[in-house]
C-alpha cells in the first residue's frame, strides 16, 4: 500500500474541530487540487462557496437541521452544480442555435462534476492534516438556503462540507466487502446476498463496540429503515423550478 492509498483508506468523518483557522493558502490549495479532478468534456460545471462568516454559518446550520459542527468549523464549503456559468458565457456563441444547457444529461454532468471535485478536495484536505464531513442536510430547506446564498437559475447546492483541524479521532467505519461492489464482465446478481450478510455481521460488531452495546442493527436493516422514510421529496419540484432537466 502506498501513501496515497493509505491516506484514502484512513478517511473518517470529522464532526468536532479545533479552534484553529484554515489559512487562505490551504483553502486555495484544496480548491486548486479539486479543479484537477476529472470533468466531463472539460465543462467544469460546478462552483464552491466558502462560508466563513459566523452569522452566515449559523443560518446555514439551522437550515441544515441544526448541525452544530457547521457553526464550529472554520470553513463550510457548499458544493454546487453550476450550469449557469456555462449558459452565460456561451450565449454569445450560440448564433440563434437552441441551447440544451437545461437537459437531464447536463444536470447529471454538473452533479457528477461537483462530486468528483469535492472528493478530490477531501483527499487534498486530509493530506494537509485537516478533516472534513459531508453535509447532505443542506438540501433539507434547499430553497431557503439557495436564496440565502443568492444562487441563480441553473445552480443548486449538491452538499456541504465542513473543513477544519480535527479535534477527535473517530473509528474508521467499515465498508461493504469488495466482492459486493466489484462485478466482472457484467452484473452478477449472485454477488449481492452473501457479501452483504457478512457485512451485516461486521457492522453489528462495529456498532456494538462504538455504542457500548447499545446498538447492533444490521446494515441491511438500517438501509431498509432509510428507504421506508420519505426524505427530501421536495427536490424534484425545486430542481424543476431552478431550470434543470427541462429536456
Amino acid at each position: 500500500m502506498n501513501e496515497v492509498i493509505s491516506l484514502i483508506k484512513n478517511h473518517r468523518s470529522i464532526r468536532k474541530f479545533k479552534n484553529e483557522p484554515v489559512t487562505e493558502q490551504q483553502l486555495n490549495e484544496i480548491i486548486s487540487a479539486a479543479q484537477c479532478a476529472s470533468t466531463s468534456s472539460n465543462v467544469q460545471a460546478y462552483s464552491v462557496i466558502a462560508a466563513t462568516d459566523p452569522a452566515l454559518k449559523k443560518q446555514l446550520a439551522e437550515l441544515a437541521g441544526n448541525q452544530a459542527y457547521i457553526e464550529e468549523c472554520p470553513v463550510f464549503l457548499i458544493w454546487c452544480a453550476d450550469l449557469h456559468r456555462l449558459d452565460q458565457v456561451t450565449a454569445g456563441h450560440m448564433a440563434g442555435r437552441e441551447s440544451y444547457v437545461d437537459s437531464t444529461e447536463n444536470f447529471i454532468v454538473a452533479t457528477v462534476d461537483a462530486a468528483l471535485a469535492a472528493q478530490t478536495a477531501a483527499v487534498a484536505a486530509e493530506s494537509l492534516g485537516l478533516g472534513i464531513v459531508y453535509i447532505g442536510g443542506i438540501r433539507n430547506r434547499i430553497a431557503e438556503l439557495s436564496e440565502l446564498l443568492n444562487l441563480p437559475e441553473l445552480v443548486y447546492p449538491v452538499f456541504g462540507m465542513c473543513l477544519g483541524v480535527p479535534d477527535q479521532e473517530p473509528g474508521i467505519r467499515p465498508r461493504l466487502p469488495v466482492e459486493a461492489v466489484l462485478h466482472r464482465n457484467g452484473y452478477n446478481e449472485e454477488r449481492i446476498q452473501e457479501p452483504v450478510q457478512a457485512y451485516d455481521q461486521t457492522m453489528q460488531r462495529y456498532l456494538s463496540e462504538r455504542t457500548g452495546g447499545k446498538r447492533d442493527t444490521p446494515w441491511s436493516q438500517i438501509m431498509a429503515d432509510r428507504l421506508a422514510e420519505p426524505i427530501r421529496l421536495h427536490m424534484r419540484e425545486f430542481l424543476s423550478g431552478k431550470g434543470f432537466m427541462k429536456k
